[in-house]
């Protein structure tokens, strides 16, 4: 890409603007400021700005949004490829008291089409299991923990992104960490956050000594305390997947403002003002010129464009740890199906897509590798003429050490591929295993065991 010509004033700061810029992409649809003079008629006027009842007026030093003269935006992010980003939300009082370590708290993923100007935002719930690469399988917000705990390359952020990548079979491209003592900070910047409560809701701020209070039906602007507790509250109706939409209706409202209004030229030209007020609860591995071309392609998505959802009761079965702790144990296929509907890949195949499952499989198009571990060695080139006459592309084929059960190993994200050969061969879902590997060479394998040695079809 060229280089981006910008105000001089930010070349003095580039230090400094760089992590502000990240956060200004990574949470272009997550935490966009609202403009100074607006925030000024709400903290003056009894109701706040357009007579919408105002909770509490900010306290935190107000910043200017003002735009220097002859400023001009950069052009959008010009790539084709879709771009993915994990939000984390830290609770630095949730740390480790020797390690300084601390689980994540909120986990969504955002994802944005460049070419079909579409956005897509998906919670994943803090207590799903997952398979953690390098560790025994926990809680996925633990992944964040062990990252930072035993210091393994990439940190916390590293370990998280591979994560969530082999659990929803989604590439990630970058991260950003928000602590929430600096979400707090931002929302009490801009002057509060716009919401429409949908029913009364206690909710009960955290680190000010305050006691609980109930938030009544309605819009409302709320400080930062309390939209932090609004978004955090796991105790009313729906626990934590009513939680996870309430995080995305504060992150949608927050968005709104930046495109209503305008924003994004003050937000870049007073970058280092606003990165001195966030930079010490911020991590993103975001460039500067990556973060401000992204943060105006977000800007160009309307807000119908922009899918969400949630991680929920159709997506898993609860269940308890080995250690007795209540958890959620995820069904790949309909988390799969679930993907699908709200991020768009690279192909035209989607979770409704009509056809039997042989036909769904082939339009899926997967590369498949057969390792024969069954102890005959003709079994392997047999499977793979049997496959290739349903409409499969075998690849390659090897033979392995000669034990074991058959078991299918998804590289790629292929859930229709995956229920045919299950239903084919007879693999119960105990068998079927997600690594996700975006560079792979292959989509799925196909490890032939003893049972499909004594119990297949082939000719």
């Amino acid at each position: 890409m060229a280089r981006l010509k910008l105000p001089s004033f930010v070349h003095r700061h580039r230090r400094l603007s760089w992590l502000a810029f990240g956060v200004f992409v990574a949470l272009s649809l997550l935490l966009a400021p609202l403009a100074f003079s607006f925030t000024h008629m709400a903290a003056t006027s009894p109701r706040g700005l357009f007579g919408i009842p105002l909770l509490v007026q900010s306290n935190t030093q107000s910043i200017s949004m003002e735009v220097p003269e002859g400023f001009t935006l950069p052009p959008a992010w010009s790539g084709a490829d879709r771009v993915t980003v994990l939000i984390m939300g830290l609770d630095s009082r949730d740390s480790d008291s020797v390690s300084g370590a601390a689980r994540s708290d909120t986990m969504i993923l955002l994802s944005v089409d460049p070419v079909a100007k579409t956005a897509g935002m998906m919670s994943v719930p803090r207590d799903l299991w997952a398979v953690i690469p390098g560790f025994t399988p926990n809680k996925i917000n633990t992944a964040y923990y062990l990252g930072e705990l035993h210091k393994i390359p990439g940190g916390g952020p590293a370990l998280a992104m591979r994560t969530v990548e082999q659990t929803l079979g989604v590439p990630i491209d970058y991260y950003a960490v928000i602590d929430f003592d600096s979400f707090v900070r931002f929302i009490d910047l801009i002057g509060g956050v716009k919401i429409n409560v949908p029913a009364t809701i206690r909710v009960d701020p955290i680190g000010r000594d305050l006691p609980p209070r109930d938030l009544q039906p309605g819009v409302q602007v709320l400080p930062g305390h309390i939209a932090l507790a609004y978004a955090r509250e796991r105790y009313s109706s729906g626990g934590d997947f009513a939680r996870s939409e309430r995080q995305q209706q504060v992150i949608l409202g927050i968005r709104d403002r930046i495109v209503d209004f305008n924003l994004l030229p003050g937000l870049i030209a007073n970058a280092p003002q606003i990165y001195a007020e966030l930079s010490a609860g911020i991590r993103t591995n975001l460039s500067l010129q990556d973060a401000i071309q992204l943060a105006v392609l977000a800007t160009q998505i309307d807000s119908e464009d922009i899918r969400r959802a949630v991680i929920g009761e159709q997506q898993i079965i609860y269940g308890r740890s080995p250690d007795d702790l209540a958890i959620l144990i995820p069904i790949p296929d309909k988390i799969h199906e679930l993907r699908d509907q709200v991020f768009t890949g690279n192909t035209n195949l989607g979770p409704l897509t009509p056809g039997s499952p042989q036909e769904r499989m082939a339009a899926e198009a997967p590369r498949l590798l057969i390792r024969n571990d069954s102890g005959d060695a003709g079994l392997g080139e047999r499977t793979q003429q049997y496959l290739s006459g349903l409409g499969a592309t075998v690849v390659e084929t090897a033979n392995g050490p000669g034990s074991g059960q058959t078991v299918l190993v998804d590289r790629t994200g292929n859930p229709y591929t995956l229920a045919f050969l299950a239903e084919l061969m007879g693999v119960p879902s105990a068998r079927i295993i997600h690594e996700f590997d975006p560079n792979s060479p292959v989509d799925v394998e196909v490890r032939l065991g003893s049972d499909w040695l004594n119990r297949n079809p082939l000719p």
